[in-house]
């Protein structure tokens, strides 16, 4: 990585100082502006990238992010594990993600460049750190993409059976990854309005769930909830992964309008929303479902109990619309973390390629998706959703420990969103990952270590003698 050069800023945003020109003189007719200091990184060029994601863009993409598969499959494992107080243990996970939550939101208020944690993690601690978690981010969200495409083939099949078959699989998998591959590809303006009418179109169907639902609880349907032996922790760790995905709506900041402004309100509103849909949706099951850590599809047993078959159908699809959604809005966000990498002369520079009508990173977004294809043909929703929940812990402790370190750095811009007692919210997320990993097995979580070291691997092969960057022109 080049040196940072440090840019003065005045009002507006304008540069007072810096490469290719001469400082300015305020004018006697206006009051002397206000003069920032900014970390400014060569390899980054602002306009390449068209900033069309308004603030409500912004917490769609984080809601959008959050909810996909893991709210059809959570409530039945979540009543076997702690039973008829299963809705408490939603909210003790959401408090423990908290943490985490508020350390992204100051860090990213500190930057207008995409990359989310692989920017972050390289002002913080430089290129090697920077690289991995760019690296472990990658890994995240392309084996995220392979869980979700599974469960969406997996609900289709339900409705069309032939979706079944090994062919039908794969077909089923390539059309969706080529559809939204297209919307992605086309423009971010178009792709952040349908992540918008996803987002809503995901929630709506379990939001009637719990209006239907939670007036029809009843209590002799809860005492058959009952566990001889709850097990909160495994409860909270299954909840982490469930939680997971809200630091993928950072990863495109350079097309967020004002994304210092708008990352703690989208991040901070988007955790309130999933988290009372997650537990008025698990209330709504066990006290609709008798024995729901049995029932094999708990949100579509639920519906079925409701409306009868016709439930039954529209579970299936509102399954569907959320996959379908996650994935899209993940090809949307997801891409700009190899994208940010080539910027700064990480990765090959034509990943950094922008197509010159459209303004979008065509190749980052096409090498992101053949890769989530490839997970989700090769491996089933188990497995990459274990992957991707262990890799994620490293990363948002490396978010905690940069908002420590990012405040002892005067020559960064300063933070838009400062959180209150900062260290010890950092001290305690950063805690709570590293109890998650420590009680991991090995069987778990040896692939976390191949990765960091395949990855340390590619950093020392291409050479610490990297330039500041070798963006390629769209």
């Amino acid at each position: 990585m080049g040196k940072p050069r440090l840019c003065h800023r005045g009002r507006g945003g304008a540069p007072l100082s810096g490469a290719g020109a001469g400082p300015r003189v305020p004018s006697k007719r206006a009051p002397a502006a206000r003069v920032t200091v900014r970390i400014i990184i060569p390899a980054m060029r602002e306009g390449r990238l068209v900033r069309a994601i308004g603030r409500f863009d912004l917490t769609a993409l984080t809601v959008n992010g959050v909810i996909g598969s893991s709210i059809f499959g959570m409530p039945a494992v979540l009543a076997a594990l702690t039973g008829a107080w299963s809705p408490l243990a939603v909210l003790l996970g959401a408090a423990g993600i908290l943490s985490i939550v508020l350390c992204h939101a100051e860090v990213a208020s500190r930057f207008r460049e995409p990359g989310g944690t692989y920017l972050y993690a390289r002002v913080a601690f430089g290129g090697f750190v920077g690289f991995q978690a760019g690296w472990l981010g990658f890994w995240i969200r392309v084996t995220s993409m392979g869980a979700n495409l599974n469960v969406f083939v997996s609900y289709l099949a339900e409705l069309a059976p032939a979706v079944a078959s090994p062919p039908g699989r794969v077909l089923a998998m390539v059309v969706v990854t080529a559809l939204v591959t297209a919307v992605n590809v086309r423009g971010v303006r178009q792709s952040a309005r349908t992540v918008d009418l996803f987002a809503v179109a995901k929630v709506a169907p379990l939001v009637g769930l719990v209006l239907l639902g939670v007036w029809r609880i009843r209590p002799e349907v809860l005492a058959t909830q009952a566990v001889a032996s709850p097990d909160w922790t495994q409860a909270v760790l299954l909840l982490v992964f469930a939680y997971g995905g809200f630091e993928a709506a950072l990863i495109p900041a350079g097309e967020v309008r004002d994304p210092r402004r708008d990352a703690a309100f989208s991040l901070l509103v988007a955790l309130a929303i999933v988290t009372a849909v997650y537990m008025l949706v698990q209330l709504a099951v066990v006290g609709l479902v008798p024995h729901a850590a049995g029932a094999r599809a708990a949100v579509a047993a639920a519906y079925g109990v409701l409306l009868g078959t016709a439930g039954l159908t529209l579970a299936s699809l509102a399954a569907m619309v959320s996959t379908y959604g996650w994935t899209l809005g993940s090809v949307l966000t997801s891409p700009r973390i190899v994208y940010s990498m080539a910027e700064r002369g990480d990765l090959p520079a034509w990943l950094a390629h922008v197509h010159p009508r459209f303004r979008t990173p065509d190749l980052a977004i096409f090498t992101y998706a053949g890769a989530g294809l490839l997970f989700g043909w090769s491996g089933g929703f188990a497995a990459n959703a274990t992957l991707s929940a262990i890799v994620r812990l490293v990363t948002y402790g490396l978010v905690c420990a940069a908002l420590v370190a990012l405040r002892r750095r005067p020559d960064v811009e300063p933070a838009a969103f400062r959180l209150r007692a900062g260290w010890p919210v950092a001290a305690l997320g950063l805690s709570f990952c590293g109890w998650l990993v420590a009680t991991r097995t090995f069987a778990q979580a040896w692939i976390l270590f191949a990765l960091i070291a395949l990855g340390a691997a590619l950093w020392g092969a291409a050479g610490r003698g990297r330039g500041p960057g070798r963006a390629a022109k769209g």
